[in-house]
């Protein structure tokens, strides 16, 4: 049976971006499992009550809610990116099986993570969305494996733009930013030349 998973930040006790995840959650559920299938509320499953400083809150579902978990969080230091190609690369759900983000995570070489290019785009890292920073504006990858809830967010307020970013065309940005749930934009930023690319064959 197939198992997904929702992060969401709780942070010095407030829930970020429920709504999201909300809305996220239940469009799995109606992909998988028919609309037949009542609507899940995160709100009836999740507390911030004892969370201090910045908290993972780990929801399993299927068709329902099957286990919330909490964990103190710390962002992991990256410095550098690999890209790497996977044509076949699909996380379009949020799976608890992460076998092709770990797949090409383990390509990483000297890189502290990568970047999966898939039909010469990039896409995400293997735990984040990604914006490349060029002409006083920055841009996410329009076709990413996951469309994360932070980049949801983002792209409504106006503060990033979707556009196809081939890898070929790596030279012509100048940064490039991490997020996701738990990492605010502009929290993991690295200089383009520590963008490293696909490595020949």
């Amino acid at each position: 049976m197939c198992q997904f998973i929702e992060t969401i930040c709780i942070n010095d006790g407030v829930i970020e971006n429920l709504f999201a995840h909300n809305v996220r959650m239940n469009n799995t559920i109606r992909m998988h499992y028919g609309s037949s299938v009542a609507p899940v509320s995160l709100e009836e499953y999740i507390t911030a009550d004892g969370c201090t400083g910045r908290t993972r809150c780990r929801v399993e579902y299927t068709s329902a809610v099957e286990k919330v978990e909490y964990f103190p969080y710390r962002i992991r230091e990256v410095k550098s990116l690999q890209l790497v190609n996977d044509d076949t690369a699909e996380y379009s759900f949020k799976y608890t099986d992460r076998t092709v983000l770990d797949r090409n995570f383990a390509l990483r070489g000297d890189a502290d993570d990568v970047v999966i290019v898939r039909s010469g785009m990039l896409t995400d890292t293997s735990i984040a969305n990604i914006a490349l920073y060029k002409e006083g504006k920055w841009y996410t990858p329009k076709y990413p494996l996951l469309k994360g809830t932070r980049r949801a967010k983002l792209l409504a307020e106006g503060i990033i733009e979707e556009d196809t970013i081939m890898a070929k065309c790596l030279h012509e940005y100048e940064r490039i930013r991490l997020f996701n749930a738990m990492i605010s934009f502009g929290e993991v930023e690295i200089n383009i030349n520590n963008v490293f690319p696909i490595l020949e064959k």
